[in-house]
């Protein structure tokens, strides 16, 4: 990837200060998230405030992956005002893909940031379907990962996985209702047995929308949890 970002944190700055005191088309900031260096390419999706074709959304959205973090988060919280608007929905809703791997981002600010995004794209069938689909394979590939793990195991290599599961519950929470019931509850079965209570604690806020009796172990299962946070969302449910 071509880049000026990195060479010293004065030429970064100077690189800013000429980024800002120019002038530029939605044309030219399309050009820069196309084409650009990590400061351009974070200037113009932080300045860009429309996206004229379906193209102009491809070629935005592309910047949420395979891109230096700075890029990855600035578009992340202009996707975020975007997706208020129906047309770019549309647009976006053609890129399951891209949105389900930033998901998963290793910076958990755009993992939330897309999250709270999508929930406004959850009507869209066919997304919903392919969307939910990457996620399944993530939490998978999680599930193997975890499996293989013994004990000379770094925590990273634990946590890394157990991070992956965090995050893809936590997108399917607006969209299990794409997903086979009988594949839901594995997961969820398998999902509430894991000994970080992050990861039980969004399994149970997925467990207590689901009025299938086949999900009444999983509820009983939150009742007799040992951790506080995650009972907790079952008596959220109840009382509400």
């Amino acid at each position: 990837m071509k880049s000026d970002y990195e060479q010293t944190i004065d030429k970064n700055f100077d690189k800013a200060l000429e980024l800002c005191s120019k002038s530029y088309s939605n044309k030219d900031l399309i050009e820069l998230l196309k084409t650009g260096n990590i400061a351009e390419k974070q200037f113009a999706s932080l300045e860009i405030d429309e996206l004229k074709t379906k193209d102009d959304a491809k070629i935005f959205i592309s910047n949420l992956i395979n891109c230096d973090g700075k890029i990855r988060e600035a578009v992340a919280q202009k996707f975020s005002e975007f997706v208020t608007n129906k047309t770019y929905r549309e647009y976006f809703s053609n890129y399951p893909d891209i949105l389900a791997k930033s998901t998963i981002d290793i910076n958990a600010n755009i993992s939330r940031i897309i999250i709270d995004g999508l929930a406004l794209m959850s009507d869209y069938t066919n997304f919903g379907e392919q969307y939910t689909q990457y996620l399944i394979n993530y939490i998978y590939e999680a599930f193997n990962g975890l499996d293989k793990i013994v004990f000379r195991d770094k925590k990273y290599t634990i946590n890394k996985q157990l991070f992956k599961l965090y995050w893809c519950l936590e997108g399917l929470n607006n969209y299990y209702q794409y997903v086979d019931k009988d594949v839901l509850f594995k997961i969820l079965e398998r999902t509430l047995k894991e000994s970080e209570y992050t990861v039980r604690e969004k399994s149970a806020q997925i467990i207590v929308q689901q009025t299938d009796p086949i999900f009444n172990s999983l509820k009983d299962e939150l009742e007799a949890d040992n951790n506080y946070y995650v009972k907790r969302i079952l008596s959220n449910k109840k009382d509400g």
